[in-house]
């Protein structure tokens, strides 16, 4: 058990949320599922209340609190890619499993969870000390959908 575990809330699907991030993401994986030993308002006996699950090696928690609350984009995971193939692959199996496609390389999967999909390489690029290159490549970013790595370093080579 961890000493801080991000608690992620779920309606009814925290298994399942699970098991596609630990087949999805390196470093993580699906730990102990605790099932409710009697029946309750919301449930029966059998059904899946938490999931201890790690994601690309943070410890988190699913829960599985109802309809009440929803997840929203005060709360995402970014992962930083190293290529396109990487930012491809991990967008597509965000994005092609029920999820959806936003701006500037965030995304939310089938079950409301925001994603920042990152090359490294877009956050070397805002950074650069040439503060017209680095405004070249914001821009660039901003009419993205999916962040296009060559997209990023043509703005970025841009006079």
């Amino acid at each position: 058990m961890y000493k801080n575990t991000i608690c992620l809330w779920y309606d009814g699907d925290a298994e399942d949320a699970a098991r596609f991030y630990a087949v999805t993401f390196p470093d993580s994986r699906v730990g102990a599922v605790l099932r409710a030993p009697g029946d309750y308002p919301a449930g029966k006996e059998g059904d899946v209340l938490t999931v201890e699950f790690t994601v690309l090696g943070i410890p988190c928690l699913g829960l599985n609190g109802g309809s009440t609350f929803k997840h929203s984009e005060a709360f995402s995971f970014q992962v930083a890619t190293e290529d396109q193939a990487e930012t491809d692959r991990l967008w597509q199996a965000i994005v092609g499993n029920g999820g959806q496609a936003s701006a500037c390389g965030w995304c939310k999967d089938k079950w409301g969870l925001s994603w920042q999909i990152t090359p490294r390489v877009l956050t070397e690029a805002l950074a650069d000390p040439d503060r017209a290159a680095a405004k070249r490549v914001f821009d660039a970013m901003m009419e993205m959908v999916k962040i296009d790595i060559a997209g990023i370093e043509a703005a970025r080579r841009r006079l």
